[in-house]
């Protein structure tokens, strides 16, 4: 572990779960643009531009994300965190974009609309239509690997779910960091680590759920993965760490999946704050984790060769 681990922890605790602890979800999206662009920076050369998804009568707007140097026909469909209500494809951008270069691939991030303003089912409805809309432009299901942190990690493995169900094409695998999974809440981690978390104030998370369900069951498997079925699922790829609040969700999920003969990766970090790998520019294990996950989507493809 570097040494700057514990330094951004305690810098996080400071600022960054106090200040999550008492503004608005309007405050949460203007302060949260404002320090992306200060802080997480893409490679020289991305190019980024925004692009239109239809499905439909349904139009998503989305980032797309080209690196320097563009030589894999693979696709990365992202879904930004930030519980419900704040985050956009500009605060993740950077990260993504990192992630993309390791691979020389293409990136898409879908603008979801948020709640409250727009409750469930809105988010997911937008994510299936960013994947419809996708696929409608040429790009196979095979080419296509969903990724998602936190509360857009519930969403891509809704949408994982939802085409397993309906026995749709699938992508090539889905990953995500430090995912979402039960908005019940039900998990050991979220009172036991409630002190050690770095960066989510638990007592907010039940205000964020009700912007989002506004009334909708929190048991319900199409908002809360840890309850869904994934017979016939895709790969799945998982990190997170072992003092956030949301670490037994990511427990949970991966071993639902593997319950139903899933194929799982699942990495367990040592003492990093949620969605670490936004911190790339300057905490060494969110490389070393982009890196890793580079590894198993590069892994993934060649697997899909050899079969």
């Amino acid at each position: 572990m570097s040494l700057l681990r514990p330094v951004l922890n305690t810098y996080l605790r400071l600022t960054e779960r106090r200040h999550m602890a008492r503004s608005t979800p309007q405050g949460l999206r203007v302060s949260f643009e404002r320090k992306a662009r200060l802080l997480f920076h893409a490679p020289r050369g991305t190019q980024q531009q925004w692009i239109r998804l239809q499905a439909g009568q349904r139009l998503v707007h989305a980032l797309d994300i080209v690196p320097r140097v563009h030589s894999s026909d693979i696709v990365i469909l992202y879904i930004h965190g930030g519980g419900f209500v704040f985050g956009s494809p500009r605060t993740h951008a950077a990260m993504v974009a990192q992630l993309a270069r390791r691979l020389g691939a293409r990136a898409v991030l879908p603008k979801y609309r948020l709640a409250p303003e727009a409750p469930y089912p809105a988010a997911a409805e937008d994510v299936r239509a960013a994947w419809k809309g996708l696929r409608a432009t040429g790009v196979p299901a095979y080419n296509i690997f969903i990724g998602g942190d936190s509360a857009g990690g519930a969403l891509a493995l809704g949408l994982m779910s939802e085409l397993a169900r309906e026995g749709d094409a699938m992508p090539a695998g889905v990953f995500c960091f430090s995912p979402l999974a039960d908005l019940t809440y039900s998990g050991k981690s979220f009172a036991a680590n409630a002190q050690r978390e770095a960066i989510l104030p638990p007592e907010r998370a039940g205000e964020m759920t009700r912007h989002y369900l506004a009334g909708h069951a929190a048991d319900d498997p199409k908002v809360s993965p840890l309850f869904a079925d994934f017979i016939g699922a895709a790969p799945l790829w998982l990190t997170v760490g072992d003092s956030e609040i949301l670490c037994d969700d990511a427990r949970g999920i991966a071993q639902r999946v593997r319950d139903q003969g899933g194929d799982v990766t699942f990495v367990e970090e040592r003492d990093l704050p949620h969605v670490w790998p936004l911190f790339h520019n300057i905490l060494p294990e969110a490389r070393h984790t982009l890196n890793t996950l580079a590894a198993w989507i590069t892994q993934r493809r060649a697997s899909q060769g050899e079969n």
